[in-house]
């Protein structure tokens, strides 16, 4: 099945994994997203911060592929810190919105010990259906 390595213009280059890949069929696969920016770099050290920048790391590779926020069908979210997420529910509700809207696809939440990336509070994958894609 054809394939196609999806990565936003500008980006830092994934080393070891792809940041989307986009499948024949529309299907489209966004590895784990971290509350980095497209350079690498953290720019937030809170949870809210990194939680809006990895869903705004996701929005960007569902574009790239020619997608929208609403072609989103499952999130996935990994968070390191249960009591932090669930004290901040309100400004978690107000980041989504922002980013994603009343867009509400299939929902995972796992609370883990730790992710790769020390400086990672939260890493959220997601999967799209993009219709038309051409790959």
């Amino acid at each position: 099945m054809a394939h196609q390595i999806i990565q936003p213009e500008g980006w830092a280059p994934a080393k070891g994994y792809a940041n989307g890949v986009l499948a024949q069929d529309g299907t489209l696969y966004v590895g784990g997203q971290i509350g980095w920016n497209g350079a690498q770099v953290f720019e937030h050290h809170d949870f809210i911060g990194q939680m809006e920048q990895a869903l705004r790391n996701i929005v960007a590779i569902v574009e790239a592929a020619g997608g929208a926020v609403t072609d989103i069908t499952r999130l996935t979210w990994y968070v390191t810190d249960k009591k932090d997420y669930l004290a901040r529910q309100r400004e978690v509700g107000e980041v989504y919105r922002r980013v994603l809207g009343r867009h509400f696809p299939a929902m995972t939440m796992v609370v883990v010990a730790g992710l790769i990336e020390d400086e990672a509070l939260v890493e959220i994958e997601a999967t799209a259906v993009i219709a038309g894609a051409d790959v």
